[in-house]
Order: structure tokens, then sequence, then C-alpha cells
């Protein structure tokens, strides 16, 4: 068996090596007894994701072909290797497909295959375990300076008080210090495979083949070498593979090589097409013959590990936010560090029994080293309260939340940054068809030169008539018509405008493809792009061998290169500049019911006009075959989307390469033309933009609501105009030459179902049902992103701004410190990764669309947040030090009791005032409080944790157990944090930035 056997296993030693060549040959045995048995429909393929096994199979399955040389064929770019394998022919022949029907694509078919040429899938670098994230959690350098001052604590501590006592100060440290490392290291750990999923999901693209006679998608991870693939523009070669037919094929190489020039690929000189690779221009079917890491694509893509861990601009500037903090967190800690040195070494400190800690040369060493490293812990836990560590937290709680969400409501982020920067967008830039429309169309009216042609009469046209439509229908197109032998229903394939004219066509017209193809050939092709809008054939009949050209487009352009028109009864009249204003005519008319008008031209050729086959079409002096005008109604509830977007301040703007009047009878329909609008200056055509001098284009761009016969090019400009003029812009698209637009905007929006795999790369956001409902969510989903990270940021900043000042003027006045280092730990953990967790998963609201936008320039803790945190910060700072200072008297308590009461205070006081930051201005804080699941069950834990923290871990926390009437106190001083929380959004606030009146320019930049 071993002889029919070629496995290549580069990570296996000869031992492994001799096995997988017994299990394979046992496998092989057991499947050639298994035909003599009806096939089991339970037995479930299960394929190891990191083993790549390179397997040739037995002479009886494949025995013309051979793995490794269909590999290197590809890479060589080796035509002589080609011809000596048969020629493309010879290898469709040897991999036991059919070039225009592909493969049987049974599931022993599709299995014989993926065994014998592997499947096309490829192997990522190993992704980040859960313990390189607790390393990383490791490395911050406070983290380390509390591991040293536990320790050398847990040391003291052991050897002043015996193992059984002396480990709770060092192995409480070392406890809280492990509760913060496990929680930070999880949510990053979590986050990370949250990035894993999505990025499958956006990699499992959907691939066009011809299996058993018929077009299909499939995922590109289901290609089999053998298949036959269908290529059009702005698609991504999914494996390798050789060309079998097609017209015009550009291929945009640079991916692979790096060169910018594109590759024309043909039967003759360059057959070879590279997976991972453009489609520029063209269209083709292609055979694969490599997958997966056979490929040169799946090589090089095994080496690239996903990074998750872009920083976006937010990040940028809350890492600004948490260093400027820093600084001043080290100040104070620095400052108590020196007064509690002071005082403990000139005798002013006292322990718990009431001994003068230091008395000179007659304290132990043992005593002074532990006293000073108790007074470091206190110094480094204010480091780390003050430094608030949780704000890049919230940003990747918050967008990875988010993004899940958003898949969800059918939008696939792609670029993590076009979460927050939507929030901020000032202006959409959308497309017609398919993201206005439903995409659904249908040819609901047919001309032939000024007469409109009922359906009941089609049997009036003359017949040379109707066979060249068949002509210029069936030939001129990029899509198919499959009939399934079982008679059911005929199968079109293609784009949405292709599939309507295509059934149209067939069911009304009477067309037979198959005839058509058999009586025809095909010899050159300008394909379709949106710059040229219109497309072009030159055929030949095989009876007569005469030749025509047929052109086929928007029609108001296929109109101009006409100089005559045909009646129904066949009959080539002039067309001087009467006729061809009513036919223009005609048109608005058709475009103005919403309709979108395609026109077909055609002209007879002599032979000798084109010897050369690759020559260009002839283009002028047509006749005009007729007009069809296709029906694409609007998408329900798209007119609410376009007044929510409105309505929230962002102006909505329709680009459409369809014509003038077709374009304003659709904006009409969704709300982005008002009837009873100005239309001057409010609707123009591409050219007319584009003609614009720079200054008027300035001028002119706001007022634009609707760009008609616009080309790739013009939406850019537009894209361009309104960045200079300061608005953040979003933009969809779904064309191959959308990219540069979509690259240059704020948000780059692609669609999923319409949109090329190039304009997907170079978006940011991919719009899963190509519907604006889903912008207008993604727009609000933006805002929530923005919101809630403002929330939580005026949450954190309000325990920073108490804890310190709390500290520091007890350190100052009364030489200790209220809150010990675990007690302060345990603070960082509720605010921030609790605090995290519960506000950052707010789900969006309406009220989100009743703000304007937020814009470029806006700094990110507004006047409203400086209002509510120093009303209070002030609160708690005037609370807790009367407690500090007058807490024994009023409560009639020993010093260690106060400090449990000042400590239960402070941290009720966060979770009352965590309701208090989930709305920033509205004066309800609990509206929609019970829809937040996860925000009420993150509050109880934190109670419920805290109650055990004061009651049952005495030791631990260095907390003593409080009676009822003192649990009421400290609640009933936490709560008054509510009305006052209710009374201060009151108190007005200037629009202009707080740090703009006060001209404070640097704190400005980093806020």
């Amino acid at each position: 068996m071993s002889a029919i056997l070629d496995l290549s296993l580069g990570c296996m030693d000869s031992i492994s090596r001799k096995r997988w060549h017994l299990a394979f040959a046992t496998i092989y045995s057991s499947r050639a007894f298994s035909h003599f048995y009806p096939p089991s429909n339970t037995y479930k393929k299960v394929v190891p994701e990191n083993c790549i096994i390179d397997v040739a199979l037995a002479p009886h399955l494949f025995p013309d072909v051979e793995n490794s040389s269909l590999t290197r064929l590809v890479k060589d770019k080796s035509l002589d290797q080609l011809v000596k394998l048969g020629g493309v022919e010879g290898l469709v022949s040897a991999l036991k497909t059919n070039a225009e029907h592909g493969i049987h694509a049974d599931a022993g078919d599709v299995s014989r295959r993926q065994e014998a040429f592997g499947m096309n899938t490829y192997r990522r670098p190993p992704t980040k375990g859960f313990f390189s994230f607790v390393m990383e959690a490791f490395k911050d350098p406070t983290i380390l300076i509390l591991l040293v001052c536990a320790g050398l604590s847990l040391g003291f501590g052991m050897k002043e008080d015996g193992p059984k006592e002396g480990w709770y100060d060092g192995g409480s440290i070392f406890v809280a210090v492990f509760l913060v490392i496990s929680v930070s290291a999880i949510s990053n750990f979590r986050q990370g495979r949250q990035f894993d999923k999505l990025s499958k999901v956006s990699n499992n693209i959907q691939v066009e083949v011809v299996r058993n006679r018929k077009r299909q998608h499939i995922s590109v991870f289901e290609i089999v070498v053998g298949d036959v693939v269908c290529l059009k523009i702005g698609d991504q070669v999914p494996a390798d593979g050789l060309f079998l037919e097609g017209h015009s094929l550009q291929i945009d190489e640079s991916s692979m090589t790096g060169e910018s020039d594109y590759v024309e690929v043909d039967h003759e000189k360059n057959p070879f097409l590279f997976s991972g690779t453009k489609v520029a221009d063209g269209y083709a079917k292609f055979l694969v013959i490599s997958v997966g890491m056979n490929t040169t694509w799946g090589e090089m893509m095994s080496s690239i590990s996903q990074d998750s861990g872009e920083e976006t601009p937010l990040q940028v500037r809350l890492n600004k936010l948490t260093s400027s903090i820093g600084k001043i967190g080290l100040a104070v800690a620095f400052l108590v560090l020196v007064v509690l040195l002071v005082r403990f070494f000139t005798g002013n400190t006292k322990d718990e029994d009431g001994k003068t800690e230091y008395t000179g040369s007659k304290t132990k060493v043992d005593d002074i080293i532990n006293g000073v490293v108790g007074i470091i812990a206190a110094a480094v836990t204010i480091v780390v309260v003050a430094i608030p560590e949780g704000l890049p937290l919230a940003v990747t709680l918050t967008l990875a939340y988010s993004m899940k969400r958003m898949m969800a409501d059918q939008a696939m982020v792609r670029k993590l940054s076009a979460c927050e920067t939507m929030g901020s967008a000032t202006t959409i830039c959308t497309d017609k068809t398919g993201t206005l429309t439903m995409n659904k169309m249908k040819v609901t009216k047919f001309c032939l030169g000024h007469e409109t042609v009922e359906e009941r009469n089609f049997a009036s046209i003359a017949s040379s008539i109707i066979e060249l439509f068949h002509q210029a229908v069936g030939l001129n197109t990029t899509g198919s018509v499959y009939k399934p032998d079982s008679g059911s229903e005929l199968e079109f394939s293609g784009s949405p405008t292709e599939k309507a004219i295509l059934s149209w066509a067939v069911l009304e017209l009477n067309m037979d493809m198959d005839e058509l193809k058999r009586s025809s050939k095909l010899l050159n092709v300008e394909a379709f792009n949106s710059e040229k809008k219109r497309s072009g054939i030159l055929m030949k009949k095989n009876g007569d061998n005469s030749m025509h050209v047929h052109w086929k487009g928007a029609a108001e352009m296929i109109i101009a290169m006409c100089s005559h028109y045909y009646d129904s009864l066949g009959n080539m009249n002039a067309l001087d500049d009467t006729e061809r204003e009513k036919l223009n005519q005609l048109v608005q008319g058709m475009a103005a019911s919403s309709l979108r008008c395609i026109a077909f031209a055609h002209k007879q050729v002599s032979e000798h006009e084109f010897d050369d086959e690759k020559a260009k079409l002839k283009d002028n002096s047509l006749t005009l075959l007729g007009i069809v005008g296709i029906k694409d109604p609007c998408r329900p509830g798209v007119r609410k989307a376009v007044q929510d977007c409105q309505h929230a301040g962002v102006k909505v703007k329709m680009i459409t390469g369809d014509n003038i009047f077709t374009a304003k009878a659709i904006a009409t329909e969704c709300g982005i033309l008002r009837i009873d609008q100005d239309m001057d200056g409010a609707v123009v055509e591409g050219v007319e933009f584009r003609n614009y001098t720079p200054e008027e284009r300035m001028e002119k761009v706001d007022k634009i609501c609707v760009m008609a016969r616009s080309s790739p090019f013009d939406k850019l400009l537009m894209v361009q105009c309104l960045k200079q003029k300061g608005h953040v812009v979003a933009v969809t698209g779904d064309g191959t030459n959308d990219a540069p637009a979509l690259k240059e905007a704020d948000i780059g929006l692609s669609m999923g179902i319409q949109g090329t795999e190039v304009a997907k790369e170079s978006s940011d956001i991919v719009i899963l049902d190509d519907n604006f409902a889903s912008v207008a969510t993604v727009l609000k989903w933006g805002r929530c992103v923005y919101n809630n990270i403002q929330k939580f940021i005026q949450f954190q900043l309000t325990v920073n701004v108490a804890a310190l000042v709390i500290n520091f003027v007890a350190a100052i006045s009364a030489g200790e410190v209220p809150l010990t280092a675990v007690q302060l730990l345990w603070v960082n953990l509720i605010m921030d990764t609790l605090g995290a967790l519960a506000l950052a998963t707010e789900q969006p609201t309406a009220e989100l669309m009743d703000k304007r936008p937020v814009g470029r320039t806006e700094p990110l803790i507004s006047n409203i947040m400086w209002r509510n945190l120093i009303a209070q910060a002030l609160y708690q700072i005037v609370v807790l030090l009367t407690l500090q200072f007058r807490g024994e008297a009023i409560f009639n308590v020993d010093e260690k009791l106060k400090d449990t009461l000042i400590f239960n205070t402070f941290v009720l006081c966060q979770v009352f005032n965590e309701f208090n930051a989930r709305k920033l201005e509205k004066k309800n804080v609990f509206e929609g409080i019970h829809k937040n699941k996860l925000f009420l069950g993150i509050i109880g834990v934190t109670i419920i944790l805290q109650v055990v923290m004061v009651e049952f871990l005495k030791k631990f926390a260095d907390t003593e157990r409080l009676n009822w009437g003192q649990w009421g106190a400290c609640v009933g001083i936490a709560v008054l944090s509510w009305p006052i929380g209710f009374v201060v959004k009151y108190i007005p606030v200037p629009e202009k930035p707080l740090f703009s009146i006060l001209k404070w320019q640097n704190l400005k930049n980093i806020i």
C-alpha cells in the first residue's frame, strides 16, 4: 500500500509517519470495501485544523496527475509544464471535471478531491493563550511593586507573628493583586477570542462556481481542485488555477508581487491565476488546480498573525488622559510617602496597641522594615487607584460588546476605530441600488421606438427584431440561465439587473440561451464598468457568418450613440433631432416613475472591419433596438431610517449612477428630497460637479442632496470636499471602483450581498443585508459606544478624585491612610473592571438620535460631565473627611471601626454613583434599567462581595463587623448621591468647553 502513498508531514518524526501510512492504508481499504454496502447518512467527517497532509491517491482515482506537479505549475508559471500535462484540456480530463458543467459535486466526489489535494484552508499561527495575557498584566510596574511589598510584608509578618497570624497583611495584598490580574487577563482573553470569531466570519466569502451544470454560490473554504469558478470585476481569486474562458480579464497581482500594473490573463500567453489576487476588469471562468496550503497565498497567510490589538483614536486619547492622571497620582503618592516616612522616623506614628512605632535605636530592624514596607505599599496603592487603567479596558469592552451586537443588527465591523468614528458622523453618502432600494428588479416597461409595447402584444413584433433582442440580451450578459432536468422553474444568475433582463427575455420573448450559444460565436467583449455605464460584444452567426455589434447600457448614453431606430415592424427609421428629443422625453418620463432605463443598440459590420478580434468595438451610427424600464422598489422602512438620521443632525446624500430623473424620484420617495424643497443646487449630475472650480465645489457641496450619473471619481471628489469642510463622512459602496472613496471616507461602509471583495477590503464596516436602515443602526451604535465611554470616564474620575484627596489630606494631617492597600485594590477592582462591564454594555437608546453629531474636535470630557463628577466628588470628599476627623465622636466607635465605616461608605458611594453615571443629562437615571440585566447583576455582585469583605473577611480586608445601624448610616450617606445627582442636572453649563474658557490649551488637547 505504501507504494501508492506520498504523505508529506513536515512536523512528524519517522515513527509518526509510519503510523500515518498505516492509518491511511486502513482507511483506504475500508473505503474500498464500503462500496459493497449502502452509504450511511450518519457519517460525519472530522478534519483536523492544523494538520496538512499531501497525498497522491491511488492511480485508478487520478492516475494522470500529481498534487506536487499541480502546485508547481502555477507557482512557476510554466507553459512548458502545462503542455506536458496536455494543456488545460488535458488537466480538465485528468481531474475528472468538465470545463462547462463543472464537477459532479456529490458528497463522495468532493470528499475524494479534498483527500487527494487538500482543503481550501490555511493554517493560522496559534492565537495568544490565557497565560500570555496573565504575563502581560504582570508587566505593569505598579503591580510588580505591590507584589514586592506583599512579599516583604508576608515575610516579616510571618517572622514576627508566626505563620498562623503573620500571613494576613502580605497574603491579603497577594490575593487582591491576583484578583485584579485575573479579571484583567480574562477580559482581554475573551476579547481576543471575540476578534478571532469575527475574523473567521469576515474571511468566509461566497464564491460562484459551476457544479453539475448549475451555477451556485459556495463558501471559499468548500472549493476543491477541479472546480470551475466564475470571476467578475472586484472578485478575489479564491485558489490557484488556469484560465478556461472569458473576456478582457485583467488581474491585480499587487497583493502577491507588489507590482501595481494589471496583468492580462488569456489562453495563449498567460493562463495562470493566483489565489488572493483581484479581478480588475473583465470576467472569466477558471479551473482550480491548487488549494489551501498548496498555494502561495496560503503559505503567506499562514505566517501572518491576526492582530486584534489595534488601538483606536479614542483609545489613544484615553491613554494620554490615563498618563496625565497617573502623573498627578504619582505626585500625590510621592508626597504621601514622604510625609508618612517623616512622621514614622520622627516617632509620630503609633501601632494598633497605641505604642510609638519608631523609638530610635531601640526599634528592631524587622519592625523598621515592616513599617516602611507598609508605608510604601500604601503609597503604591494610591498610584494604583489614581491611574485609571480601566479607561482603555472600558473602550475594549464596549467595542467588543458593540461589535458582537452589531453583527446581530446586520453590520460586521472590520476596523475597530469605525465603531467610535461612526458616532461622530455628520454626513452619510449612500448608493441607491440595493441600499435605498430592494435590489429586486423586474422589467415593467418595454419600448420600441416611441411606442410602448404591452405584454400581450409581443407576438406582433417582427421576428427579425426578436432575434436581435435575443442576441443583445443572451450574449451581452454576465448572467446565465439554468434549466433543471426535473422540469422545475428556470434559475437565473448574475447581478439583479442582469437577472431581470434575462428573465424577461426568456419568459416574455421566448429566448433559448442554449440554442443561441450553439448558433453564434462570441468574438470580443467590452465588459461593463461604472465609469462607461455600458457593455458591448462582437458576435458572428454560424449560419451566414454575418457579424454584429451589440451594445447595452444607460438609455441616454446608448441613444447618443445611435443614428437610427427600429419600430415594432422591423423598419429602420432615421433618428433626427426631433425624434431624439422625443426618445429622451420618453426616457425622462420612465425615469420620473422610478424606473431604471436600459437601452439596446445594434449594428451589422463587415468582416474586414474586424481583422483583429480585439479591435475596439464600433460605438457610433448604431441602430436603437429598444428600451426597457426596470422597477426596483424602495426598501420598507428606508424613509424612516433617513428621517432618523436627519433628525440626528446627519445629512444624507444619495450618489447614484442612474439618470437625474430616476434619482430625483427615488430620493423623494426615500425622504432625502422634500417635495417643497428648492431643487436649485440640491440635485446635480456627476459631470456638472466634476466641472465646477474647486471654490464652487466647496461652496455648493453642502447643499447637494442628490448626485446622479456619477462616476466613482465624482464620489471620491465629494468625500474629499466634505472632509475639507470639517465633516465626518460615512460612505457606502459596493463596486471595485468605489474603493478609493471608501478608503478616503472617515467610515467606509461596503455592501455584504452586492459588494465586491475589493470594496469590502477597502471598507471599515460591512453592511450584511445591504440595507440603509442598517446604516442608521450603525450610526446609533457608534453614538452608543462614545456615550458609554463618557459614562465610564465620569464614574471613574469621580472615584479617582475622591480617593486621591481623602488619602492625601488624611496622610498630611493625621499621618495615616484611612484606606488600606487591600481596600484600595478592592475599590480599584470595582471601578476598573466591574464598573467598565456595567457601564460599557449599555444598549443604544432612542434619545441618542436626538443629539447633534459630536464632530471631530469636541472634548472627550464635556462640561456636563465636569459638572456631574465635581458635584459627586465634592460630596464624597466632604462626607469621608468628616468621618475621618469626627467619625469616632459621631458614631461613638474606635479608630478601627471608624476606618471600616469610611471604607464601606466610600464603596457604597461608588455603587450608587454608578446609577448616576448611566445618564449624563437625563434626570431619571433608572429609565430602561430593567433591560440591562448585566448592570443589575454587577451591582448585586458588588454589594454581596462588599458585605462579605466587611462582615466575614476581617483579617483579609482589615475591617470590623458593623451593626445594622452602622450599615443603615453607610447606605443613607451613599444614597444621598441620587438626589444630589438629580438636583445638579438643573445647573446650566456653557456650551464652550471648560478648558477653552480657561485657555488651558495643553489640557484641552488631552481631554
